[in-house]
């Protein structure tokens, strides 16, 4: 597992990923990389990854498979876009074309589905979100992880002027940068709020909430997610842990 620069969930680790975060524009490896290894970090902290089978939905080129492998997982990823599956060169076992609407694995095949920063990117939310519990075993868990619309970089390459509204900013962003956003609001962009996931999540009768927080803020700021309005803006990035039942 890459040595992380900082240790324990709180704000070291925070400002860390955030600096990281600019610079994934010049340096999208680097950065992935380090949320790789945050990722595997994370889910320590719920099962042992030595031995699991685990799915990647929506892994783009795979920059998330060392780190997974070195942990000791399976690791597949799942990736419809064929430019993204390419981007970073790398040619590996491993890797299929599937859209996480109607992933191509059987149910209950699963024993672990990750999926970071993809939900925001679907049409259909809840529909994906289904898809990852159907292929999920029993007892399995599901890390879901996405960029709620209403936080400072819900508009991705647009923000902050999605607050005024994603066709607004997309237009803006034409308008100065002589080309459309990748991010398209309607097209590739759409608006998930935390209390929907949070929502859709408790009203499953086939899965446990073991846990939901701020993905990147300190351990501490679990506590916006009891507070409705602050909650989409302050959260940023919504993680959740889900147990299938």
């Amino acid at each position: 597992m890459r040595n992380l620069p900082y240790s324990g969930f709180g704000l070291s680790r925070s400002v860390t990923l955030f600096k990281a975060h600019r610079k994934e524009p010049v340096d999208p490896a680097g950065f992935y990389s380090l949320i790789a290894a945050d990722s595997v970090r994370q889910l320590a902290r719920y099962t042992s990854l030595s031995g699991q089978l685990v799915l990647d939905v929506g892994g783009g080129p795979g920059y998330f498979r060392s780190a997974f492998l070195d942990a000791g997982a399976r690791y597949y990823w799942v990736e419809p876009d064929v430019s993204e599956m390419e981007a970073g060169g790398i040619e590996v076992p491993g890797r299929i074309r599937g859209s996480a609407l109607e992933l191509p694995f059987r149910s209950g095949s699963i024993d672990l589905c990750y999926s970071s920063n993809v939900l925001e990117h679907v049409p259909d939310p809840w529909r994906m979100c289904s898809e990852l519990v159907r292929v999920t075993r029993p007892g399995g868990l599901i890390f879901l992880s996405y960029t709620n619309w209403l936080s400072p970089w819900g508009g991705h390459e647009t923000a902050p002027w999605h607050y005024l509204g994603g066709h607004r900013a997309a237009e803006r962003f034409r308008k100065r940068e002589g080309h459309a956003p990748k991010n398209r609001f309607g097209e590739t962009l759409f608006p998930v709020s935390v209390a929907g996931t949070l929502a859709w999540a408790r009203q499953r009768s086939d899965v446990v909430v073991v846990d939901a927080m701020p993905r990147y803020l300190p351990d501490w700021a679990k506590v916006v997610l009891r507070v409705p309005g602050a909650r989409e803006v302050v959260t940023w990035n919504l993680a959740m842990v889900l147990r299938k039942v």
